[in-house]
């Protein structure tokens, strides 16, 4: 080694050369990365995720040729042609890639979800469940979360036996919603700990057996110009939403890129009310929560998306004229299912009732039937009351105008009263002059 003079005056042996890169163990190691992300590709996507993860590192090899001039890792020539070759090799992989990508079943698609937090799923993984969770069955990992039936035209009904009822009957006819509000115990929020779609059994179960699925109940119940999609009137193909949330008109068409556009809310969204007293019901009971009518609402999608799983002192509907309404459905619901509101949530609800101080709770029940006392007995009919003559207008009386009838004193006048006539009874009601 020679010396040679450093920066500080002093001497040292010159470094030795680093020795030549060894193109073989670059090539490994790009070759083994690449391996690993087409690995993950196909996890996340099969064959197509692998593909489309190849097409990618064969693209970026040919850019790093074309703008460098330099031979690639692959040992493809230090030549633009054979970048560009790459490159459009790269785009025919991805193209095959994305054509073997697994399709999500437009049938998967047709219902929306009612809570927009149910977990994100890796790409190609089915939105349905791939088994129907009985009433009393544990929940699972595959259980459904996205709200979708399994299968519209065999929907998933009670087993024989099995009962989905609320604790409570829905509150009395003509509760006042403020009333009822008062009687909801305010607690903290309980942990999310457990939470799962599943917990609230079969999404859109035929809880009433009427051999159509709660979701097409519910479209039927809240949609206008309703076409089927057969002779049977279960399925909704098409019909019309009047949203009250926004205050819009929407159309709605079955169909895997349309049906979307009108989701059901739970009104009071399921895992809010998990954390407010839902885990302490059966699971027949939180079935029938999540199949209420009370509890369920037709509505523009992106609304209910936007709304998540938000209480009243988190969200409440654009459509300001709505919110009394909203609010005590909500209170309803609390009131039937025995579940809790929070100190801002209660604060929230009677601010918005208290612009609408009349505003009753929903309820299915009816009004009290008052019935008629019964006649004595042995007691005598009433007799007859004959209707009392019209006496005929004395001769004599006569008012050139209301003036002179009102200076009289004698106005107003009634048909067969002396002074009336037809003249004076401009809207011919038979009183004159009123």
């Amino acid at each position: 080694m020679s010396d040679y003079q450093t920066p500080f005056g002093f001497t040292s042996s010159a470094p030795a050369p680093k020795p030549p890169r060894n193109p073989r163990v670059s090539t490994f190691v790009v070759a083994g990365i690449t391996a690993l992300f087409m690995f993950l590709g196909a996890l996340s996507g099969g064959l197509g995720g692998a593909l489309m993860f190849l097409g990618i590192s064969i693209a970026l090899t040919g850019l790093y040729v074309i703008l460098t001039g330099r031979r690639s890792w692959a040992w493809l020539p230090a030549k633009r042609k054979a970048g560009a070759f790459a490159i459009a090799a790269s785009l025919a992989l991805f193209t095959a890639g994305a054509v073997a990508l697994p399709r999500v079943a437009g049938a998967d698609l047709e219902a929306a979800s009612s809570e927009s937090t149910a977990k994100v799923r890796p790409a190609g993984a089915s939105l349905t469940a791939t088994a129907k969770a009985s009433p009393s069955s544990a929940p699972t990992s595959s259980a459904q979360e996205s709200g979708e039936p399994l299968d519209p035209e065999k929907p998933y009904a009670l087993a024989a036996g099995v009962t989905a009822a609320a604790p409570n009957q829905q509150p009395a006819y003509a509760t006042n919603a403020i009333d009822l509000l008062a009687t909801l115990a305010i607690k903290g929020r309980a942990p999310k700990t457990g939470y799962d779609r599943a917990r609230f059994g079969q999404a859109w179960a035929d809880v009433d057996r009427n051999g159509c699925d709660t979701r097409n109940d519910i479209l039927k119940r809240d949609l206008t110009d309703i076409a089927y999609t057969n002779s049977v009137a279960c399925k909704v193909k098409s019909g019309t939403l009047t949203d009250p949330y926004t205050g819009t008109t929407i159309s709605f068409v079955r169909g895997s890129a349309t049906s979307s556009a009108v989701q059901i809310d739970h009104v009071v969204a399921l895992s809010d009310a998990w954390q407010k007293g839902a885990q302490q019901l059966t699971p027949e009971q939180r079935m029938a929560f999540a199949n209420d009518p009370l509890n369920l609402q037709a509505t523009d999608g992106p609304t209910n998306i936007k709304k998540g799983d938000g209480d009243a002192a988190t969200w409440l509907p654009p459509n300001k004229g709505f919110r009394c309404e909203y609010v005590a459905r909500q209170i309803s619901v609390k009131a039937t299912y025995r579940l809790w509101v929070t100190q801002a949530e209660h604060d929230a609800m009677a601010r918005v009732l208290g612009d609408c101080s009349g505003q009753l709770a929903p309820t299915n029940q009816q009004a009290p039937v008052v019935a008629e006392p019964a006649p004595a007995a042995n007691a005598p009919a009433p007799a007859p009351v004959a209707p009392s003559p019209v006496a005929p207008a004395r001769a004599g009386v006569y008012y050139a105008n209301c003036t002179a009838a009102r200076a009289a004193g004698a106005a107003p006048l009634y048909a067969g009263q002396p002074g009336y006539r037809s003249a004076l009874d401009r809207d011919s009601d038979g009183i004159a002059c009123e």
